[in-house]
């Protein structure tokens, strides 16, 4: 047997040249290997892995594929962050309160791959049965039982459900499908889902369906996910893959099984008495019992009669009904429930949490939107993270690891981008390492926008364009999108970044002018102009500069008062009269123009 030391990585494909260097000997002697197996190569001839082990073995070392060894890692990476992940909604539990709860799963995959099928079918066959009306009432959201164990899914297939539940807080899910057909293969939107997945560190299990179709493949799309990192458990790989044909129910029992194993591997646990917490997966107004909330329970058990908030709604729960329609007293971990009793429907994906009593719950919840309400009138978005704080983040502990998308114009470029990142993270001295959650050719689009939002990314582009959407969202998101068009300069960023040394930008953007009609002036509140706003807009929070003619006679000042009446306004648009004070300026003039402008964050 080799030992430790002659173990030799060995890439997927490389050259003889390369690989005699890899092994440290001449390339002849590794022709003459691969000639007496009977393969003709020439020095600068590409192999496979598998022809490449062939020489490496019969020169006395170990081969070991580089690909795997590098899945293999980034799994136990991402198998520690769902550990760090979970830590956060137990804190301050005991770990003897700490038990096994049913596994939360999500579907993801392509738009016509049978994600909706194979829902129906595991709810015809794992639900229905034990249930004499079957499903009376759609929440969102059911549980299913195999050989004993409960599985809960949420009834939201899709990535984009299941990351607008990450990007407002909530986990998302314990354990994702990854569905493929075999009629289809892997498909760019199966890359999404499979980029959400791997951003959320959550395990996943392949169904591949359709299989019954005359032209499906199997093998086929287990080949282009082994080329995605996602190499087949009958292949010697780690990822269970189980084949379905939704529409008769064969291959669903073992696609139950494969859950019920992941489930036990990931260690999925509770505290049924613990502090409780959870997420909401829909709402809407019910016009004869009012808001009905569909909530999951994460850790405690939720009784009737429990005081919650679940961001800006709050209430005392009335009554609970289980997937079935059936009216329950408790749920416990994991169970999905809809629930009478709050204030306005919150919105899907907020985290939920109990209240001493409804009255410290409404207190919560009034905080919650008075915070909204001045973000709202301020104007403010706060990013997820930019990448001049992102040192500080990562001091101060909000920040494990500078997380980014990158976009290039060409495949030529990916690599080399890629290959760089990594040696800037190695070369970190402050142990920052630098994620990639997805490559792709082409423009910014609002799906990485999507991913960028829920997984605290940002979004770098090289040489391309943004789309409108995508810059739109990346605004209202605050999502940071950064676009280069020098690569040493991407480069140099990333490592000022890294090293706190990168300092934001800010320019000024006019946002309004105002012409002076009039003045007066207001005991103990100075000189007011009385002016009509010509552009745009005058909000009370701007900064203002006062021009008379083509000189500039005030900068930088803040507006002290907005008027319209007798009434303060936080803003005034185009085409209304008001009255403006500035701070420390009573020389206006008829004729003079107020232009109102905002210091911004650019990249």
């Amino acid at each position: 047997m080799a030992e430790a030391s002659k173990i030799v990585l060995v890439p997927d494909y490389l050259t003889v040249r390369e690989l005699a260097e890899l092994i440290e000997t001449s390339p002849i002697d590794v022709m003459k290997t691969l000639i007496s197996n009977g393969i003709m190569a020439s020095i600068n001839q590409q192999i496979d892995f598998d022809t490449a082990a062939i020489v490496v073995e019969e020169l006395g070392f170990s081969a070991e594929s580089a690909s795997a060894v590098a899945a293999a890692h980034e799994e136990e990476k991402r198998a520690e962050k769902r550990e760090e992940k979970w830590s956060a909604m137990y804190e301050g539990e005991s770990a003897d309160g700490l038990t096994r709860r049913p596994p939360i799963i999500t579907i993801l995959g392509h738009v016509d791959h049978g994600k909706t099928t194979l829902l129906d079918t595991i709810r015809k066959t794992a639900v229905a049965e034990g249930e004499a009306g079957g499903i009376t009432q759609h929440i969102g959201a059911y549980q299913a039982r195999h050989g004993g164990q409960a599985l809960t899914f949420l009834d939201t297939p899709g990535h984009e459900a299941f990351t607008a539940m990450r990007a407002r807080g909530a986990q998302g899910a314990d354990i994702a499908i990854l569905v493929v057909a075999a009629d289809d293969g892997v498909m760019p939107t199966t890359r999404e889902a499979l980029d959400h997945a791997r951003a959320a560190n959550v395990p996943l299990v392949v169904a591949i369906t359709k299989v019954d179709r005359a032209n499906a493949n199997p093998d086929l799309v287990k080949q282009q996910l082994a080329e995605l990192d996602l190499v087949p458990d009958d292949w010697d790989g780690s990822t269970i893959m189980a084949s379905v044909d939704s529409l008769s129910g064969a291959g669903v029992e073992d696609l139950l099984e494969a859950l019920v194993l992941v489930a036990e591997e990931n260690q999925i646990v509770a505290n049924p008495r613990g502090t409780l917490r959870g997420s909401v997966i829909e709402a809407e107004v019910d016009r004869s019992r009012g808001t009905m909330a569909t909530l999951l329970v994460m850790n405690g058990t939720m009784k009737r009669g429990d005081a919650i908030v679940a961001g800006t709604s709050c209430g005392r729960i009335k009554a609970m009904f289980d997937h079935a329609g059936q009216e329950v007293k408790r749920a416990t971990p994991s169970t999905p429930v809809a629930v009478l009793g709050l204030d306005s429907p919150p919105a899907p994906g907020v985290m939920f949490e109990v209240a001493p009593n409804e009255k410290a719950a409404r207190r919560l919840a009034e905080e919650r939107r008075d915070a909204e309400r001045a973000r709202a009138f301020g104007g403010q978005i706060t990013p997820a993270l930019t990448l001049e704080d992102f040192l500080q983040q990562f001091q101060a502990g909000d920040a494990k690891e500078l997380s980014m998308i990158l976009k290039a114009d060409v495949q030529g470029s990916i690599q080399p981008i890629t290959d760089e990142l990594v040696n800037i993270s190695e070369r970190n001295e402050e142990g920052i390492a630098v994620r990639v959650l997805r490559q792709e050719v082409g423009r910014i689009t609002e799906s990485d926008v999507m991913l960028a939002s829920a997984s605290k990314a940002i979004i770098f582009g090289f040489n391309v364009d943004v789309d409108n959407a995508a810059q739109t969202s990346a605004d209202a998101q605050g999502v940071e999108i950064r676009r280069y068009n020098i690569i040493y300069k991407l480069f140099e960023d990333i490592e000022l970044a890294l090293h706190g040394m990168l300092e934001p930008k800010f320019v000024n953007r006019v946002i309004g002018e105002s012409e002076v009609l009039q003045t007066f002036r207001i005991p103990r509140s100075g000189v007011v102009a009385g002016s009509i706003i010509r552009k745009g807009e005058a909000r009370r929070n701007a900064k203002a500069r006062v021009k008379r003619g083509d000189a500039i006679i005030h900068d930088n000042v803040s507006v002290a008062s907005l008027k319209r009446f007798q009434t303060d306004v936080r803003e005034v648009r185009t085409g209304f009269e008001c009255g403006i004070g500035l701070d420390g300026v009573s020389d206006f003039e008829e004729g003079d123009v107020i232009v109102f402008y905002v210091r911004e964050r650019v990249t």
